[in-house]
């Protein structure tokens, strides 16, 4: 059976306590009887220095003994023993001739040796126990012996009182013990109830400990227990906070213990390993295997004191940056990252650098031809005023370049400079045909709207206006003369609303030029649109302004003849 901490405690100090009354007993109790033969001894002792002093006076070899055993008590008996052992007289006896030699008495050998002795044992002559006393007194030994019987004994026999106060002194001290341990048993019961819930995850409620040293160390573990418990809730909620971070990283992210092993990695990561990877990887750890992670093996087993690595990855027409983080513990993390949007990026804006260095050097090249040759040869007015006039519609073209970049860069990168409203959308066409009549009119284009006058979209005025602004100018500068424009809501789904802009016009007969006719400075006919002069940006003004909106757009021939654009806006 399992012993309590209270049980072990009082056990423990009820045994030190009985241990330590024993011993005082046992020891009292030698002391008392020592104390009492000693008395007892002191007795005889007295009997034996009467007895040597009436020998004195008679004389040593007069043992005419019977006027002094007169005084001794009756039952005490004397004898008289010579230095080498022979019994001289013994009252006890009739005749002593013949008893056997003393000189090997325990009180006779003692006496020889330090003048007196005693000891108890019984009588070989008279088959009976005394307590004997010897005593070295002249040339003889003078012994003296009281029977021991129960009166001597009674005598002798220590006195319980003291027992029975040592009794009452070790119930009371165990009354004591008991309590002080049950006190400090209290305490180490409440801190095992308190730890073992703690253990078990069980709701803990902080006891009340008692004002005393461990109850000061018991307050203080439930105190370090409780900010233990915050710390651990915090952690926690930081660490979900990490998953959660983890898991919706737009980057793959694997976390390696120091052997290797893996220890937390989000879906993408995975994703992105099956991409790089010939086979299905379900284990990221067999990935770091491939051919392809050869250098970032070399780095994690070769790595010194650098704990940072980066590196491209190409395979499948994907590109990716692969980065290794090394931490404290030599734990690691691989780090995938898409990087194919903004290598497109890169790519676009070089090619876009090199259209807009292409589309700038024409009118640039004419501005500079033109005013050259006005300052270089003395011309007639007419003819230094053509060229003048040709310089200024190079120079429009130059402005209408930058601006249409200007817009298409103010969308892409500074989108929170547009404001939205609720926009009037058979207003913005009016003042689209109404800011290009002249043109209109030249080319003999009409114009036949039936979106309701009272039918809004929810969009930014300005875009609005300029969709359909470079719809028009497309018509105008691409469809010929004597067309027809139709512009139409053909349904609504939703908060979305679908629109037809079309035109009877000469079209596009190469179907392959239609999916590219939204990209910067793409031009199905390369001399008509300088003849024309477009910038090339017009149409992907339209369809950038138009995803600025959450709608899309495409194109594509009419049965009839002419480009039909089907687009989407939010309804306001």
């Amino acid at each position: 059976m399992k012993l309590s901490f209270t049980q072990r405690l009082t056990l423990n100090f009820c045994l030190i306590l009985a241990v330590f009354s024993i011993g005082i007993i046992f020891f009292e109790q030698h002391q008392e009887r020592k104390f009492k033969t000693e008395a007892l001894e002191e007795k005889l002792d007295s009997y034996t220095e009467i007895t040597y002093k009436y020998l004195n006076r008679l004389g040593e070899n007069d043992f005419q003994m019977d006027s002094l055993l007169y005084f001794f008590p009756a039952n005490l008996r004397l004898t008289l023993i010579s230095s080498d052992g022979k019994v001289l007289y013994d009252n006890r006896l009739d005749s002593f001739s013949q008893v056997d030699n003393h000189a090997n008495r325990p009180e006779i050998i003692a006496a020889s040796k330090n003048g007196s002795g005693s000891d108890i044992r019984r009588s070989s002559s008279t088959q009976k126990e005394y307590l004997y006393y010897a005593k070295h007194l002249g040339n003889n030994y003078i012994r003296t012996a009281l029977p021991y019987n129960i009166q001597v004994q009674r005598f002798l026999k220590p006195d319980n009182a003291f027992l029975y106060y040592l009794i009452g002194l070790f119930l009371l001290g165990f009354v004591f013990i008991r309590y002080i341990s049950g006190r400090f048993g209290k305490t180490i019961q409440q801190l095992r109830d308190f730890s073992s819930a703690a253990k078990h995850k069980l709701p803990v409620v902080l006891p009340n400990f008692p004002n005393d040293e461990i109850g000061e160390v018991g307050r203080q573990i439930a105190e370090d227990y409780r900010q233990l418990k915050e710390s651990e809730i915090q952690l926690a909620l930081e660490h979900e906070k990490l998953l959660m971070h983890v898991q919706s990283s737009a980057e793959g992210i694997c976390f390696f213990m120091p052997n290797a092993k893996v220890a937390f990695y989000n879906g993408l990561f995975l994703q992105y390993m099956n991409l790089l990877s010939d086979t299905i990887v379900t284990d990221p750890a067999e990935m770091l295997q491939d051919d392809i992670f050869a250098e970032v093996r070399h780095f994690l087993s070769n790595r010194d004191e650098k704990t940072y690595f980066e590196m491209p990855v190409n395979r499948q027409g994907k590109h990716f940056t692969l980065r290794v983080n090394v931490f404290e513990d030599n734990s690691f993390e691989l780090v995938l990252n898409d990087t194919t949007k903004e290598e497109k990026n890169k790519r676009l804006k070089q090619e876009m650098t090199g259209n807009i260095a292409h589309e700038l050097r024409t009118p640039v090249t004419g501005i500079r031809g033109y005013l050259e040759t006005i300052l270089d040869n003395q011309l007639e007015k007419e003819k230094e005023r053509e060229f003048v006039v040709k310089a200024y519609e190079q120079i429009i073209t130059l402005s209408d370049l930058i601006r249409d970049m200007s817009l298409l860069s103010k969308i892409n990168e500074a989108p929170g400079t547009f404001q939205f409203k609720s926009v009037h959308l058979q207003t913005v066409i009016e003042k689209v045909q109404f800011d290009l009549q002249d043109a209109l009119q030249a080319k003999d284009i009409i114009v036949h709207s039936t979106v309701p006058a009272d039918f809004t979209v929810w969009g930014n005025e300005n875009l609005l206006y300029s969709i359909f602004r470079n719809l028009m100018d497309n018509v105008i500068n691409h469809a010929g003369e004597s067309v027809t424009v139709t512009i139409r809501q053909y349904s609504q789904e939703g908060q979305m609303a679908h629109f037809s802009f079309s035109d009877n016009g000469a079209g596009i007969a190469d179907e392959k030029h239609l999916a590219r006719l939204f990209e910067r400075f793409y031009r199905v006919s390369e001399g008509r649109t300088r003849d024309t002069g477009g910038s090339g940006l017009g149409l992907a003004i339209v369809k950038n302004a138009i995803v600025f909106h959450s709608g899309t757009i495409t194109v594509k021939n009419r049965a009839g003849g002419g480009l039909e654009f089907l687009f989407s806006l939010p309804v306001g």
